[in-house]
């Protein structure tokens, strides 16, 4: 009945997890949900107030353009000059995404073709797999080890892979390691993919969420990047918009113009009214971003001292709102955790096979839930 790509499609991560979390409720379990990175603040109020505004005019009810909205390509340029420095032209080398996965999802389509490779930093977004998987590719993991950084080794790739390679994805702040990268790292990645003839994606979803004064950095930011790559961004994590569906990609404007030729043929674009509201989250007050980032802080502290007084080893990410521990296996503490104390911590290796031997807690839950779960934890320290 189903077409045979879908036998070589993996069970969609947190599909599987939402799944586990309603039989647990179904079974009068209090299940604390520290799993899918869903931000629980609410998406500032300024923002909702443009999108009420403009979701009322009729103006804006008719089919959006494919590319986005001029004013929310031209407020995406003016932000990464601002925040990162770098100089985009809003007309060719920025495009509206239906959020940053529908991107990643699509950019394989436009320059992969069957038994092409695509390089994914593993444990990462599942994505970059299915997504090379849908383009008929064949994907090739580079690990993420804790004892370099979890950065990846790109002189250890094969020299019979890297001629039969197209793609490479890669993102930090990193999900799921939370891990960072210095613009050195990108500097790198620029000068292995001009040498491979490699188009370069960068997932950047979780610049904005950093803590102890630490500022990521962009992709766009390295020298010569705009000849080799682009870079996706959302909006989701940034203003607490995930439901928004709004994101943006930037660079390379070829590479830009090949992912637009995929997306006028597959979708029709974000709603004005929510670019319009991306407009204003861009261009207004960013106090609301920093006051996210405080809170996270908090809870980041409050579930690494809570590990730690139980016994585990765990860094304190300086990005993101994960929080990476290492464990045995990953899908044995991750069942235990929610049979045990009803936490759902997501296992590594749903990520991908270097994955394995760690769990990823999401810091989206109060401090007082973050707080009970660590007591919950207790009873099944080692």
């Amino acid at each position: 009945m189903y077409a045979k790509r879908l036998d070589n499609l993996p069970p969609y991560l947190f599909a599987r997890i939402d799944e586990m979390k309603d039989e647990k409720r179904r079974a009068g379990v209090d299940v604390i949900d520290l799993g899918v990175g869903d931000p629980d603040l609410p998406t500032p109020p300024h923002i909702v107030e443009t999108l009420c505004t403009a979701a009322r005019d009729p103006a804006n009810h008719h089919y959006p353009s494919y590319l986005g909205l001029p004013t929310y390509r031209e407020a995406v340029a003016s932000w990464y000059k601002g925040r990162f420095g770098v100089t985009a032209d809003p007309k060719s080398e920025v495009i509206t995404l239906i959020g940053s996965k529908e991107g990643i999802a699509h950019v394989p389509e436009a320059f992969v073709n069957p038994g092409d490779v695509v390089l994914a930093t593993d444990p990462g977004y599942p994505v970059y797999k299915t997504s090379t998987l849908f383009a008929e590719g064949i994907c090739h993991p580079l690990p993420l080890l804790e004892e370099n950084g979890f950065l990846p080794d790109l002189a250890s790739i094969p020299k019979d892979i890297l001629e039969k390679t197209k793609l490479f994805f890669f993102g930090y702040p990193n999900n799921p390691t939370s891990a960072i990268a210095p613009l050195s790292f990108f500097n790198e990645v620029v000068e292995f993919a001009r040498e491979n003839n490699i188009v370069a994606v960068h997932d950047n979803a979780y610049s904005e969420i950093t803590f102890d004064g630490y500022t990521a950095p962009s992709f766009l930011e390295a020298d010569g990047a705009f000849e080799v790559g682009i870079e996706m961004h959302s909006l989701s994590k940034t203003y607490n918009m995930t439901g928004w569906r709004l994101g943006m990609a930037v660079g390379n404007k070829e590479i830009i113009a090949g992912l637009g030729r995929v997306k006028t043929n597959i979708d029709s674009g974000a709603f004005d009214a929510v670019q319009l509201a991306g407009v204003t989250a861009l261009t207004g007050p960013q106090t609301c971003v920093a006051e996210a980032c405080s809170i996270y802080q908090e809870r980041r502290d409050v579930l690494v001292k809570g590990l730690r007084s139980l016994g585990y080893e765990v860094q304190a990410p300086k990005a993101t709102f994960y929080v990476w521990l290492k464990v045995d296996d990953s899908m044995a503490f991750a069942a235990r955790l929610l049979d045990e104390a009803g936490i759902v911590a997501t296992p590594g290796v749903g990520f991908g096979a270097s994955g394995d031997g760690y769990v990823r807690f999401a810091i989206t839950r109060s401090v007082e839930r973050i707080t009970e779960a660590v007591g919950r934890m207790e009873g099944m320290r080692r």
